[in-house]
């Protein structure tokens, strides 16, 4: 029978906390940038301009159907040797990240857009708005309504795959519970708790998301 020790834990307590601050300013700097990218990418696979609709289609495609950790590698090891120019873990990290999740925001932000009646559009055009201030003043509000669940969902899936950057040795919790077990040759506790840190800080952000569901859900 294994006999459970948790007590041993508490030395590398700084460790733990330093690894959550890592994934967490991950997150903010994924999120953040994968916004922009996934606005920017949304935005031009619905241009009447073919060539950007192309590239965006693309970049969405092309992120969407590889596995993330595969990206992680090929960002960190390949793309160094084509463009010769040398790229840290963390770099590497955030740009596949960021790049990975783009994709999934900018499908939302798409979705978001086209779900809004084109009645809406046409209305803002006999009131003398171009496209651009019609997207800005009539569509963009009511469908940001429609989008903040699924972003949300997102950016929670987006906090998880953080936990990938461990392979590339970035000091995230995940690694940081990797250098605990090696030196406490508990992996069994290390790993627990390191599973309940994730849960306590992911629980209520799904909470939070989920009010937000019904809210939106009855104010409709």
């Amino acid at each position: 029978m294994y006999t459970w020790d948790f007590s041993s834990l508490w030395t590398y307590r700084w460790l733990f906390v330093q690894g959550l601050g890592v994934t967490a300013a991950f997150t903010v700097a994924i999120v953040v940038i994968g916004l922009l990218v996934g606005l920017a990418a949304g935005l031009a696979k619905l241009s009447p301009i073919a060539p950007l609709r192309w590239l965006s289609n693309a970049y969405i495609e092309v992120f969407r159907c590889t596995p993330l950790l595969v990206q992680l590698v090929w960002f960190y090891y390949a793309l160094p040797i084509l463009s010769g120019i040398e790229i840290s873990a963390i770099g590497a990290s955030v740009l596949a990240l960021s790049l990975y999740g783009g994709s999934f925001y900018a499908e939302i932000i798409r979705g978001g857009i086209v779900s809004i009646d084109r009645g809406q559009g046409e209305a803002a055009a006999a009131l003398g708005m171009t496209p651009a201030q019609s997207l800005r003043r009539i569509v963009l509000p009511q469908a940001l309504k429609r989008m903040v669940p699924p972003l949300m969902n997102q950016s929670i899936i987006q906090f998880k795959n953080t936990s990938l950057v461990s392979v590339l040795a970035v000091p995230d919790l995940l690694y940081q519970g990797q250098v605990a077990a090696h030196d406490s040759y508990r992996p069994l506790e290390i790993y627990t708790l390191v599973a309940v840190l994730y849960f306590a800080a992911l629980y209520p952000l799904t909470w939070i998301v989920r009010r937000g569901e019904r809210r939106l859900a009855t104010s409709d």
